[in-house]
């Protein structure tokens, strides 16, 4: 479904990506490990068309989109969930759900898909009026990934989903993810949490300084201690 081939990126004249290259079969769970700083997030970033500079090859569904706007992108079917979350301050949940249809080809079907995410977030289906930005850091990760979902997309980028988010939250959004998986979702996500993000996976790569420095099956990277304490250490 993802096919990333010799991607640069520069942030200014930094050059932060340095020929990385991956895929993602459909139906997959993919993770990205490797310590900050490594280029993880640029990746991701660079995959969904938010890093100017870059080069390379990014096929989805077999099409080179590395040209193409954002928009463009998440009209396809591929979804981003940012670290930061970017919760529209002043919009409630209900609103901020609603932007994730914006560029969807499925926004006459916003009844049904709100309907839906308030199934799968009873947490979000309590606080559909509330400001988006009031919510806890939790309810607001959630947040982001139902406005993700809300465009029904075929594969979703996740970047550090638990980062910063109580113990309770973090097996919630886990569960979820292994749901989303088994139900066909693809999925490619950068996490400091090694052993949840392996457990969830089936193949990992290890990114070091803009770089694929090794790949493998998930538990045979979450078996290793020398992988484990070289690259992916917090």
């Amino acid at each position: 479904m993802l096919e990333v081939a010799n991607l640069n990126a520069w942030y200014g004249r930094s050059h932060i990506l340095q020929g990385i290259g991956f895929s993602v079969a459909k139906g997959e769970a993919v993770c990205l490990i490797g310590r900050n700083g490594a280029g993880k997030t640029t990746t991701l970033r660079s995959i969904m068309g938010l890093v100017p500079k870059r080069t390379g090859t990014v096929k989805f569904k077999g099409e080179d989109i590395l040209p193409a706007p954002t928009h463009r992108r998440l009209g396809m079917g591929l979804a981003y969930v940012p670290e930061d979350r970017r919760i529209v301050r002043g919009l409630t949940v209900l609103e901020n759900l609603r932007l994730g249809l914006v560029a969807s080809p499925n926004r006459h079907r916003e009844g049904e898909i709100i309907d839906r995410i308030a199934e799968t977030f009873p947490r979000l289906r309590e606080r559909l009026n509330q400001a988006g930005d009031t919510l806890s850091g939790g309810e607001q990760q959630m947040l982001a990934i139902a406005r993700a979902l809300a465009a029904d997309p075929q594969l979703i980028m996740l970047d550090e989903p638990s980062e910063g988010i109580m113990p309770v939250l973090v097996d919630e959004m886990f569960e979820l993810f292994a749901r989303l998986k088994r139900e066909g979702l693809t999925i490619l996500i950068v996490e400091q949490n090694v052993e949840r993000a392996l457990a969830l996976a089936d193949r990992a790569y290890i990114v070091d300084q803009g770089e694929i420095v090794h790949s493998g099956g998930a538990a045979e990277l979450l078996a290793n201690p020398e992988i484990q304490e070289k690259y992916c250490a917090v």
